[in-house]
């Protein structure tokens, strides 16, 4: 990898957290954990740089609330987010990031990506219950109904817009490998 390389994945992680932060300004409460559009640009991340550069950008977004910034949703920040009803949701993005970005590079098939896009959705959703369990003392089942349920409708539909976005930033020849480049 060379220093332009670097500097050029360095440049995108960054740019990819700011798109997450933004994503939070848009959100609506819909009682313990708020409906954003995040998930678009965490899948996105993971589908344009790849499951590395992808969780970094992700992880970038969570470092930069826990250290002061008012990025999470409603403005937030600080320790005590991770520690609340959506910390789950928020070490899910990480991982999130990573499995999207499974399938979105080379000339691997489409079915690779979908694979990863669900996957991501599935790790998000999964940490995000856990954390609702912890934090809230739900019962799992509550959890689900609370936490995801409501929410998994919406999250197809950021998946397929995702997707779709990266399969027009392919075509355009704006990725290279299936990777921003």
């Amino acid at each position: 990898m060379t220093s332009l390389t670097r500097i050029h994945t360095i440049v995108m992680v960054a740019l990819f957290a700011a798109l997450i932060a933004a994503g939070a300004l848009f959100s609506l409460p819909l009682g313990s954990v708020p409906f954003s559009l995040q998930p678009i640009f965490i899948l996105l991340a993971g589908l344009c740089l790849g499951p590395r550069a992808g969780a970094a950008a992700v992880a970038l977004y969570v470092a930069a609330g826990l250290a002061g910034l008012p990025v999470f949703v409603g403005g937030k920040s600080g320790l005590g987010v991770l520690l609340g009803p959506t910390g789950g949701f928020l070490i899910g993005f990480i991982g999130g990031g990573a499995l999207a970005g499974l399938g979105g590079h080379g000339e691997k098939p489409v079915w690779l990506a979908i694979t990863g896009l669900v996957l991501a959705i599935i790790c998000i959703y999964a940490c995000g219950v856990v954390g609702l369990v912890w934090s809230m003392q739900l019962t799992l089942f509550k959890a689900i109904a609370v936490g995801v349920v409501p929410f998994l409708p919406g999250e197809v539909i950021k998946a397929i817009l995702a997707f779709v976005i990266w399969r027009f930033m392919l075509r355009r020849g704006l990725l290279r490998n299936g990777r921003l480049s």
